[in-house]
């Protein structure tokens, strides 16, 4: 068994330092530098979402009993309750197949104009109600053929297009009292940047400075653009990634915006898919300078012999029964979700955050003011934490000790609390998620854990993290046959 030392080492502005090193039995050294902690959007946590769309992922979560689906809600958007997500990333209808199902544009045509089709303006006003503070992104999987004024490509025709987002957003706000956060371009489709110069305008014209654009929803293409062309870089705040397996492009790093994980995990969500989430939660910050992550999908609420079946966070797809299941990678949320807000900061990787040399990885955060600090550690090996893509490259883990020093702005910390989560994968043996162990003393800035194979860990300041529990659901139920339906 490794024994490593860690010693957190950072610079911050008070003149404060964190040093971090790791060093094993065998005399091996592994010394990360004392870099500065560096407040600016890149390195900023804009936090962890989830996707209700791509498409009708959502679906049936509506017709629960108002009861369970209370519940439901609960677990997803309650702060320090579940998930306690901090982003809601949904569909923009586009009235075509996006997955799952279709789902419905606020504009069918050109003249028409309906802003309570459909269930995402339902789901955006149940998270703000649990959650004021959580932000809003909407995204078009797909547009109604009208918008490319026949057509193929809605870029044909920007000023239409744009003119059609900004209905939605102004939908959102007028009628629903709903603030839009984000918007994306074009989920997994080519970008185009006369288009995104010109609803950059359109946006700001119409009062909408306040949303912020995150352009690519595929790959880190737009990089290249924003390198290249100032206004194209102006008008993009960050740029998203789907399922970037950890890593970023040397482009969109040299940029300088914020980098997303716009689109990630899609996996069952069984203990395997709770070690995937747990471990790119981790990695896309370590590996990729990845600071925020947002899981396809929110809740299976659609039928198991639909593609990719329960590839969520929890299921919930018996709305006749009332039966639900709260799931692993809900609690792998919960995690960090529970500990750090959006602005806060991730400290460096390689001054705070970075690879553990028996195999892992750790992450820290901490507030505006380093008051405050969180600590996520993940073991999570390669058979059991294997993402549905991309292809996941062979790495070991072992059994470690790791010993923290605690300098500079976080040397006075003498207690940090617990919560651990360890999964198994023996027959017959259950995996224990997100349970609260008896606080860590601190003792002269250091303390030493033990992380075996296999688990998450968070040590935190925060004391408000709690895993919340409503009444047992209902048992499940075949659906009720014979059945029918007038449609109405």
């Amino acid at each position: 068994m490794k024994s490593a030392v860690i010693f957190l080492a950072l610079f911050f502005a008070s003149g404060h330092s964190i040093h971090l090193s790791f060093e094993n039995k065998f005399n091996s050294k592994i010394r990360i530098s004392d870099e500065s902690v560096i407040k600016n959007a890149a390195s900023m946590f804009y936090g962890i979402g989830a996707i209700s769309g791509g498409g009708a992922t959502s679906k049936l979560l509506q017709n629960y009993p108002q009861n369970q689906r209370d519940q439901i809600l609960d677990y997803l958007f309650l702060p320090n309750f579940g998930a306690s997500l901090h982003m809601l990333k949904v569909e923009i209808g586009g009235d075509s197949q996006s997955t799952e199902g279709t789902e419905a544009s606020h504009m069918h045509h050109s003249w028409d104009l309906n802003y309570n089709r459909g269930y995402e303006w339902w789901l955006m006003k149940e998270a703000k109600k649990r959650n004021p503070n959580i932000t809003l992104y909407g995204l078009p999987w797909a547009f109604p053929g009208w918008v490319g004024n026949g057509t193929s490509s809605p870029y044909n025709y920007p000023s239409l297009t744009a003119k059609y987002v900004l209905k939605w957003v102004q939908g959102a706000k007028d009628y629903h009292n709903l603030t839009i956060d984000y918007l994306g371009i074009w989920n997994e489709r080519a970008y185009d940047v006369e288009y995104v110069r010109l609803l950059r305008a359109v946006l700001d014209h119409a009062g909408f400075k306040n949303i912020r654009l995150v352009v690519g929803d595929g790959d880190w293409g737009p990089a290249h653009d924003v390198l290249n062309d100032p206004q194209f870089a102006a008008a993009t705040f960050a740029l998203g990634a789907h399922y970037p397996g950890t890593l970023s492009s040397n482009e969109a790093k040299r940029t300088g915006k914020p980098l997303w994980a716009s689109e990630d995990f899609s996996t069952f969500n069984d203990d395997i898919g709770s070690g995937c989430w747990a471990r790119i939660l981790n990695r896309n910050f370590v590996d990729g300078g990845m600071t925020s992550s947002i899981a396809w999908n929110l809740v299976a609420a659609y039928y198991d012999n639909l593609p990719f079946p329960r590839c969520s966070l929890m299921t919930a797809n018996e709305p006749w029964s009332g039966h639900y299941e709260v799931t692993g990678p809900l609690w792998m949320t919960a995690h960090t979700s529970q500990f750090a807000l959006p602005g806060w900061y991730y400290l460096p990787a390689g001054g705070g955050s970075g690879r553990l040399p028996s195999g892992g990885s750790y992450v820290g955060l901490t507030d505006s003011n380093t008051k405050q600090l969180t600590i996520i550690f993940e073991t999570m090996s390669h058979d059991h934490s294997e993402c549905i893509r991309p292809s996941l490259p062979p790495y070991t883990v072992k059994p470690q000790n790791v010993t923290i020093k605690l300098a500079g702005a976080f040397a006075s910390i003498t207690q940090l609390y617990y919560w651990k989560s360890v999964l198994s994968y023996k027959k017959g043996v259950s995996s224990s998620y997100f349970v609260k162990q008896s606080p860590l003393q601190v003792k002269s800035g250091q303390l030493t854990l033990f992380l075996d194979v296999d688990v998450v860990v968070t040590l935190s300041t925060v004391a408000t993290a709690t895993k919340g529990q409503r009444s047992q659901p209902p048992p499940s139920k075949p659906f009720p046959l014979p059945y029918s339906d007038n449609f109405q």
